[in-house]
């Protein structure tokens, strides 16, 4: 049986399985995708390169509905949501296709040795290990600013979404680009192994989880390889006694509910200001009670399925675990019973640092809520995971939410706004949720060669 099947989570019916491929595929995807960084395509002029990503988003945008309907069927996405997914690929690749010849212009530095300039060239084949969650815009944040750049990209994506993994790469193919530009891979963890020991492959990015992060870089730094990793966050929504409850509770119902809560920059530890946690709580709750659980392509639902079964009963043995060690249930805290990956909206209350759950990651529609005095203990709380990816303040005092967001320790902090993602906008974290950046002028120069010409004198 194949370990790539496309099965929809809101029924658990199998779609379709596809065949993995074998060690001599994926070397000889390999030997492509190196004989291809060789070549004039990825060392010569940058325009037809660009101009595969202007295809790509064109044709991105025309199949709109077909993309969104293969991921929500594939994964358990809400339609709307899926929708929204593609359309920010398009908006991806043609950001690169605009930005990129500028963002890789020669930067001048004023020295005394001489005139000096750093120069931007691809240095290879890159690795790329992608999520299910988000399946199209995490293969376009990897394969639009290497496409600009010059590397080529060999991407293996998660076992429950190969459908998406397919249909991208056809995708690519009729956008114009050359066989080894990008390469889809049904291969083992086994056999991503093999590839990045390879010379021939000069780096690897991977979004997924620790445990995957952990043994990517372990092989990366064997053989010394450049890589990035975003992985999983605990991000803080945290509410002041000045902010705007009523857009605060909107947001963050939604940012719990998003995907059904399978998001990691989504909010899900919610810090509540002592004066307005009552309040706050009260709507929240109510907002998060309201969702509708159904079929994911039905424009009503507002619940769909987790991502699979494995998915769901994670999550469920991961409350139950965090209810044995003092946590409470105010409501919710249970799979939903019948057919398909379900789980009912949950608070937690009365998590301590004893608590496992207390600095874990919940995937799936569970915030965790805590109460504190002031602002010091907000941002306190909010330092004390192990997690620093992104996070959100509300407040209407601006410059007391500056003030905040500076001391958070994460990669990213939005003021009066769930957390969100653009192509102009760096994405990434710090601490265990990884390094490095993707998307804007940052995502194209991780894998460049930042090369330094002087001429001396």
């Amino acid at each position: 049986m194949s370990a790539y099947q496309s099965i929809n989570p809101a029924n658990n019916q199998l779609l379709k399985a596809w065949n993995e491929h074998d060690d001599a595929y994926a070397q000889q995807a390999l030997k492509t995708a190196d004989a291809l960084y060789h070549s004039a395509w990825s060392k010569g002029d940058i325009q037809p390169r660009l101009q595969v990503l202007h295809r790509l988003a064109d044709l991105i945008d025309q199949r709109v509905e077909e993309l969104a309907t293969i991921a929500s069927k594939e994964m358990g996405k809400l339609i709307g949501q899926s929708r929204g997914e593609v359309k920010i690929c398009s908006q991806i690749a043609r950001y690169y296709a605009e930005h990129a010849a500028t963002f890789l212009q020669p930067q001048p530095y004023a020295s005394d040795v001489g005139d000096a300039w750093l120069e931007y060239h691809p240095i290879g084949v890159i690795v790329a290990v992608e999520p299910w969650n988000f399946p199209y815009y995490q293969l376009m944040r990897v394969l639009a600013p290497n496409l600009a750049l010059g590397n080529p990209v060999l991407a293996k994506h998660a076992n429950i979404v190969p459908h998406c993994a397919d249909v991208f790469e056809k995708l690519v193919e009729e956008a114009g680009a050359p066989k080894g530009a990008w390469t889809n891979l049904f291969i083992s963890t086994d056999q991503v192994a093999d590839l990045i020991a390879d010379p021939r492959v000069q780096g690897v990015a991977l979004t997924g989880s620790e445990r995957a992060g952990s043994a990517v870089a372990e092989q990366a730094g064997k053989h010394l390889k450049k890589s990035t990793l975003e992985l999983g966050g605990n991000d803080v929504f945290v509410v002041l006694d000045d902010a705007d409850i009523d857009e605060a509770v909107r947001q963050g119902a939604q940012a719990r509910l998003s995907n059904c809560g399978q998001v990691c920059t989504a909010a899900k530890r919610f810090i509540l200001h002592e004066k307005i946690a009552d309040t706050f709580m009260a709507k929240f709750s109510a907002a998060l009670q309201s969702a509708t659980p159904g079929d994911p392509l039905d424009g009503k639902t507002t619940l769909g399925p987790l991502s699979s079964k494995d998915a769901r009963d994670r999550l469920v043995k991961q409350v139950d675990e965090a209810v044995k060690n003092g946590a409470r249930v105010e409501f919710g805290g249970r799979a939903i019973d019948g057919v398909g990956c379900y789980y009912q909206p949950t608070v937690l209350t009365g998590l301590t640092p004893d608590n496992p759950a207390y600095y874990q990651e919940f995937f799936g529609p569970v915030a965790q809520v805590y109460v504190v005095a002031d602002d010091r203990a907000a941002v306190a709380l909010a330092n004390d995971s192990n997690y620093g990816l992104g996070g959100s303040v509300w407040t209407k005092d601006i410059a007391r939410g500056r003030k905040m967001a500076s001391q958070i320790e994460t990669g990213m902090v939005f003021i009066n706004s769930q957390s969100d993602t653009s192509a102009e906008l760096p994405f990434g974290g710090v601490k265990r949720s990884g390094y490095g950046r993707e998307l804007s002028d940052l995502g194209i120069k991780e894998f460049a060669n930042q090369k330094l010409v002087v001429v001396a004198g």
